[in-house]
């Protein structure tokens, strides 16, 4: 059912009408780069996966019966960046699309059977909301976009412009009009009252355009002023001191469109800013899917020492691939004091957020006992632990993969005399895990026993030395109750089993975050990524000169001052963007980034700050942990294999849903505030409240086959 979607020229009337458009408002190309895209298959529209919207007048006026609304939205696809970010939204946050892809010489043809039929003696609209490059892709006079405006009106769906320039036809004078058109490169964008009254209700704003390099145009854009029938939900000042619309409603002829006239990829800030709320607009608030926006930090290796950086060598002395590391932490380790300790329980509480401090009680305990029988780190951490989560880490940090044979650099395999690899057992994998338990229960310490973080995500595949897990390592999570395990995230981005059969492990990947582990200090800080990041003329490694998928920074930073002015917003820009992007995965640093110079924390403030400033307080932060992490990537997976194989019916009549979806998976559902589901016996409030709707994960209830929610009166 669905059409390919490699990419071709636009040919015939659409591109006629798109190069027309250009010229009427400006010559000047939009500027935004193209990201990678993932598609839903057809199979959705097969299983009758349709979209919901309220009636309009004129289908609630006939004397027919309420039309069925299957919730599923039509994406018509030209191949930019525009479709492709609003498409990556509806697949991140679990809503089944259906793509029409008009690259594709044999796509199907938009007419009223492609876009309506019957059920059961019932009108039924396929789709619940419509996504269009621009409002007339198929060419102003055509018979799809004929059939398009019929189906719009008579049903009452609404339909997403994802890129368009400011004209009459969308609702907006010509720039030339007191408007404005141009780079939007560091511009701010106001959300307007009635953005925050509807489906921007997140927001409490600005929404500031990003400007990342300032040798680059990263997004162009036309804000015009509005017509009558047009409500803007962001806009800027014009010149003459009034407003100029970059988003807003335009309802004309029985119809609603969202008009976006600046250009966008899925990455960046803006776009991940709005993206909720252009979904919410489409769907009329009652969707498939849920979105939340997430930050948990785990701090690895906490009561162990972390090797410091040599400036002078270039490498971490202790580690394996530096020349003569032995894996021990070296004579001049980083590790937090008992102030560290104090100031990060002080900064949680200040903050409003918490850490989860991943240990190693025996690391803490040699520390001890080289120490005089103290340790006034770990005092102060028991004493506050209940300030904090923790992470079962192992006991004493060791590599849990394959005997590692440190004779050469990097590191390989160790083989016994038939060849095969040798590997860590299971027993000492089992002594890991349950040694650090006991060493937590004896302190008073709560920790959750299905979670375990090993040493450097040992035990899985590292390649290119191990590419297989363990085959120990499977085993031993089973003999200590574990069924979260934690991996690295720019190695193994999917979630997957640990071993196979029923109750089986899965893994938690964790974003890195580019905050070393290896340092104490900012100076010590810019200086290793000078050595990363800088080409070979500069005195660098060469590493980004070498890697076609990194670039080189175009001179060091200065050691005293880099860490603030450039690595701290980059960082916290790059944390952002997953947090604003419906991505549970947590992010990890280690302790050592809590001591001396404690550099974690100009980037959390950062962080947490930007968001509190652009969020409305009905839109938290999650602070989900490594079971609840776990949990949900779980869930979602189960979700996308129940709607790839078209096992999902989901469908609005009037204010009843209907969601019918495989036993045992759990479906991801939002709605407006006032939403109940039906029991067996009367109703109860539906979901939980965040960005102004309500959602959940549900399942139906009691001797039910199906979810039922009854929306409120509109």
């Amino acid at each position: 059912m669905d059409s390919g979607r490699s990419r071709t020229p636009r040919t015939g009337a659409a591109a006629r009408s798109h190069r027309a458009a250009r010229a009427a408002g400006t010559a000047r190309a939009p500027r935004t780069a193209r990201a990678p895209r993932t598609a839903r298959l057809a199979a959705l529209a097969a299983a009758g996966l349709l979209a919901t919207v309220v009636p309009s007048a004129q289908s609630a006026a006939a004397a027919t019966p309420v039309p069925r609304i299957d919730l599923t939205v039509l994406v018509v696809d030209d191949g930019g960046s525009a479709v492709d970010a609003i498409t990556a939204e509806l697949e991140g946050s679990g809503v089944p699309y259906r793509t029409l892809d008009l690259a594709d010489p044999n796509r199907p043809v938009l007419t009223a059977g492609f876009l309506s039929d019957s059920v059961d003696g019932r009108p039924r609209a396929k789709y619940q909301g419509v996504v269009l490059p621009y409002e007339s892709v198929f060419g102003p006079d055509s018979a799809e976009q004929a059939a398009l405006v019929a189906y719009e009106r008579g049903f009452g769906i609404p339909q997403v412009d994802a890129y368009t320039w400011a004209h009459p036809g969308v609702g907006l004078d010509y720039t030339s009009d007191g408007g404005w058109s141009g780079v939007l490169d560091g511009a701010t964008g106001h959300v307007t009252a009635a953005g925050q009254a509807g489906p921007f209700r997140d927001l409490r704003g600005p929404v500031v355009f990003e400007d990342n390099d300032p040798g680059v145009s990263e997004s162009y854009g036309y804000a015009g002023r509005p017509r009558a029938g047009f409500t803007s939900y962001l806009d800027m000042p014009a010149a003459d001191g009034g407003r100029i619309s970059l988003i807003g409603e335009y309802a004309h002829d029985g119809r609603r469109e969202l008009v976006v006239t600046f250009a966008y990829n899925r990455h960046q800030r803006q776009f991940r800013a709005l993206a909720r709320g252009i979904v919410e607009w489409l769907t009329q608030g009652v969707h498939l899917g849920q979105s939340r926006n997430y930050l948990s930090v785990h701090v690895d290796d906490v009561l162990a020492p972390d090797a410091r950086w040599d400036p002078a060598r270039n490498c971490t002395p202790g580690d394996l691939d530096c020349p003569g590391g032995d894996g021990e932490a070296g004579d001049n380790p980083v590790r937090m004091t008992a102030a560290d300790a104090t100031y990060a329980a002080a900064w949680q509480q200040s903050a409003g957020f918490r850490l989860d401090l991943v240990y190693n009680g025996g690391q803490g305990e040699q520390w001890r006992t080289e120490h005089g029988g103290t340790d006034p780190l770990a005092t102060r951490l028991i004493a506050d632990r209940a300030q904090y989560r923790w992470i079962n880490h192992t006991y004493t940090h060791p590599f849990l993969g394959c005997v590692q044979d440190a004779t050469t650099v990097p590191w390989s395999c160790a083989k016994d005399t038939t060849g095969a690899t040798k590997w860590v057992t299971r027993s000492e994998i089992s002594a890991q895990i349950r040694d650090n338990l006991d060493w937590a229960t004896g302190k008073g310490i709560a920790v959750d026993r299905t979670e375990l973080v090993t040493g450097e995500h040992s035990g899985l595949k590292t390649l290119p030395q191990q590419p297989a897990d363990n085959p120990n390592l499977a085993g031993a999570l089973a003999d200590n109750g574990v069924k979260w395990t934690a991996s690295d995230n720019s190695r193994e981005p999917a979630q997957r089993m640990v071993g196979t059969g029923y109750g089986a492990a899965k893994t938690v990947p964790r974003h890195p975050m580019n905050v070393y582990y290896n340092v104490g200090t900012a100076a010590e800080m810019a200086d290793e990524y000078n050595w990363i990041y800088t080409s070979r003329a500069d005195g660098g490694s060469g590493l980004c000169e070498d890697n076609p998928s990194s670039t080189c920074l175009p001179a060091p930073l200065d050691t005293a001052t880099g860490y603030a002015s450039h690595i701290v917003p980059q960082e916290a820009r790059t944390a952002l963007t997953h947090v604003m992007g419906n991505d549970p995965r947590p992010h990890y640093v280690h302790q050592s980034n809590l001591a001396e110079d404690r550099l974690l924390y100009p980037v959390l403030d950062r962080v947490l700050a930007d968001y509190r400033a652009l969020y409305a307080a009905n839109t938290p932060l999650v602070n989900p942990s490594q079971k609840d992490t776990g949990t949900e990537l779980d869930r979602r997976a189960a979700w996308d294999r129940a709607l790839d194989a078209g096992q999902v019916t989901a469908y609005r009549i009037g204010a009843t849903v209907t969601v019918k979806a495989p036993s045992g998976v759990a479906v991801p559902l939002t709605a407006p505030e006032g939403t109940r589901k039906q029991l067996l016996l009367g109703t109860a409030v539906f979901g939980t409240a965040y960005a102004g709707t309500r959602s959940a994960w549900s399942t139906p209830e009691l001797l039910q086959s199906a979810i039922t929610l009854k929306l409120p009166a509109s």
